[in-house]
């Protein structure tokens, strides 16, 4: 699996690099924000590792470009740790986020629950493609059209509102939906889920155009609405 680690601390890359070509994984790394988003253009990646502290374009400038032509899987570094990095790596459309120093074991675990889930989501949908009023839903080549037109949606995006759909009208829990769909446990201080599906609200359009289609239930988890 190709992995492209994107960080301006060689030393960091070069020690992050060895373990993860020794737990299997093809490493290639860039190490300012320019090079790195030129390389993800330019070859084939299965996810991407960006630090947001970067000189000439930082992490999440590069994430904000990246998002708009594709839905690589990446995980954030962020030396700070800071909640609001997080929430804006997480609005911009990443798929896990790890604080700075970071134990390579655990990125090369992090690293196979992001692609595993992706897997996993793709192998146990139905094959049939299904329809939502306006929205449609393409298993096989993981997409959702609104309208006939494609809503761009990041991998993680698309596998919270798969499992959603997949469980149309009914609740599902915010503990079963970040299991399904993050491959992680929900703690009762973890927006994730929250600041994923105010992003999933804003391009999708409401069920008849007056209720919306995802609808939270207060304490509990959230309903997709089928029209």
């Amino acid at each position: 699996m190709a992995i492209l680690l994107i960080d301006d601390d060689r030393e960091l890359c070069e020690l992050m690099s060895r373990f993860l070509s020794s737990e299997g994984f093809d490493v290639c790394c860039e190490h300012d924000g320019i090079s790195g988003l030129a390389r993800l253009k330019q070859d084939q990646f299965e996810l991407a590792v960006v630090d947001i502290m970067m000189p000439g374009k930082n992490g999440m400038d590069l994430l904000r470009e990246l998002r708009q032509s594709s839905s690589l899987p990446v995980i954030m570094l962020t030396a700070r740790g800071e909640e609001m990095d997080r929430i804006l790596g997480l609005e911009l459309g990443a798929d896990d986020y790890m604080p700075k120093p970071c134990n390579p074991r655990e990125l090369a675990a992090r690293i196979r629950a992001v692609l595993r889930r992706s897997d996993t989501q793709q192998e146990s949908e139905d094959k049939q493609e299904t329809r939502f009023g306006s929205l449609e839903w393409h298993p096989q080549s993981r997409t959702i059209t609104e309208h006939g037109e494609p809503v761009d949606l990041t991998a993680t995006e698309y596998n919270i509102l798969t499992v959603l759909m997949q469980h149309a009208g009914e609740v599902v829990s915010k503990y079963e939906l970040s299991q399904a769909a993050l491959g992680k446990r929900h703690g009762p201080f973890d927006r994730t889920l929250d600041v994923h599906i105010g992003h999933l609200r804003k391009k999708i359009s409401a069920a008849d155009n007056t209720e919306a289609r995802i609808k939270t239930v207060r304490s509990v988890g959230w309903l997709f609405v089928p029209e």
